[in-house]
């Protein structure tokens, strides 16, 4: 998994609120179980008309927002089924940051297993950066995880909390494997010793 440390890049604005993983990634295209290749689907129906153009008013299909690495989006993000699918979309887009006042929490627990930060902020924080991200190209913002920061256009700044586990994860690309692959030697030992105690298994 990607080391998340520092990310600077524009921040979209999507205000919606309850915006749920079928929203997010439809389930029509959750067949594959890799993943890579998800985030030309992503918001789908949202992005795209029932003749697969692109539907020029969506936020991420303006020449502003197609670079886009941070989601600033209404309350209650991520809500609706659990799939995974979802995260991995976003990831497979380009984006590493969604700040809200709230997530779901399986959505949110699974953004940190796929690089991922999600930030949850008060309702003034996020509408100070949905403000700031109104500004298309100009809507560039810093996030810092090691120093749990976030700079606006404007250089004001804004902290946030996350969890020291998480932050861990995030800040070393550990994901689920990751985590075990640092036992690895304990492991070893652990197997050798087995083995020895019992060679018949």
């Amino acid at each position: 998994m990607e080391k998340f440390t520092k990310l600077t890049g524009i921040a979209a604005p999507m205000p919606l609120v309850n915006i749920d993983t079928d929203m997010i990634i439809p389930k029509v295209f959750l067949k594959t179980i890799k993943r890579s290749g998800l985030g030309v689907n992503l918001f789908d129906e949202m992005r795209y008309d029932r003749q697969g153009n692109e539907i020029p008013d969506f936020v991420l299909n303006k020449p502003q927002y197609r670079e886009t690495k941070i989601l600033i989006a209404g309350d209650n993000f991520g809500c609706g089924s659990s799939r995974e699918h979802a995260p991995w979309a976003i990831a497979d887009f380009g984006i590493r940051c969604v700040i809200s006042t709230s997530f779901a929490d399986i959505f949110y627990n699974n953004c940190f297993k796929n690089g991922i930060l999600p930030i949850v902020l008060p309702q003034e924080d996020v509408d100070k950066l949905m403000d700031d991200a109104e500004r298309g190209a100009n809507a560039v913002v810093t996030v810092d995880l090691e120093n749990q920061t976030i700079q606006g256009p404007d250089g004001g700044t804004i902290n946030f909390d996350v969890d020291p586990f998480k932050k861990h994860c995030l800040l070393n690309g550990l994901d689920d494997i990751g985590l075990t692959m640092e036992k690895a030697a304990s492991i070893d030992a652990f197997e050798a010793e087995a083995s020895q105690a019992r060679p018949w298994v």
